[in-house]
């Protein structure tokens, strides 16, 4: 009768002991946050226009690289000079360096009249490159700000040389928190494709 009872238990025992593993898996990386971050872009192409690709007019935008602090779709607090802390309840719905190459697209079309290209239709429409790192988007503690840094490289259409820029916005941010981030972030992030734009519009 004892073995009986054992055997009739190992199923039960079996189950418990493979849920195990599944649960860890679940439960790992803790809950999400009540809501995402994103960018909105405050210049946009006008719908329904149709627009024409010439070699003066047409850009590719290439999704910038980023250092390894921003590779991920946390928000970094600069606390010092060599010290990077993560804002605590605040994620961004993707990696900011592809909501970023968006932005930079829509203001190209909007504000510079460009046709932004992907990568394969390129290659029958000559086109300008537009590249570069992003070097910082998060907030400063001690300054109280948002910073955005980009490191551009554009090779304009029809040119071999290639030009190198950096552009930089900083907003104030009335408090270090998920809230505050994301509108500042995204006012700042705005800023900086406005002066790339303005700059690849007037060297045309």
């Amino acid at each position: 009768m004892t073995v009986r009872r054992m055997t009739a238990t190992l199923p039960a025992l079996f189950v418990t002991l493979a849920a195990l593993p599944l649960a860890g898996c679940l439960s790992f990386g803790g809950k999400p946050p009540k809501q995402l971050l994103t960018l909105a872009a405050t210049s946009q192409p006008q719908p329904g226009v149709d627009q024409t690709a010439t070699a003066a007019s047409a850009i590719v935008v290439q999704v910038p690289a980023v250092p390894q602090m921003i590779a991920n779709t946390r928000v970094p607090v600069q606390e010092s000079d060599t010290t990077v802390a993560y804002l605590k309840d605040a994620q961004w719905a993707e990696p900011p360096a592809r909501m970023f190459a968006r932005l930079l697209a829509d203001t190209l079309t909007a504000r510079a009249r460009m046709v932004v290209l992907s990568p394969a239709q390129s290659f029958s429409a000559p086109s300008a490159d537009l590249g570069g790192e992003l070097r910082s988007f998060g907030l400063d503690a001690a300054q109280r700000q948002a910073v955005v840094i980009y490191d551009a490289s554009l090779t304009r259409a029809g040119r071999a040389e290639v030009e190198k820029r950096r552009f930089e916005a900083r907003v104030p941010i009335a408090a270090i928190d998920a809230l505050s981030a994301g509108s500042t972030l995204s006012q700042a992030a705005n800023d900086v494709a406005v002066q790339v734009a303005d700059w690849i519009r007037t060297g045309r």
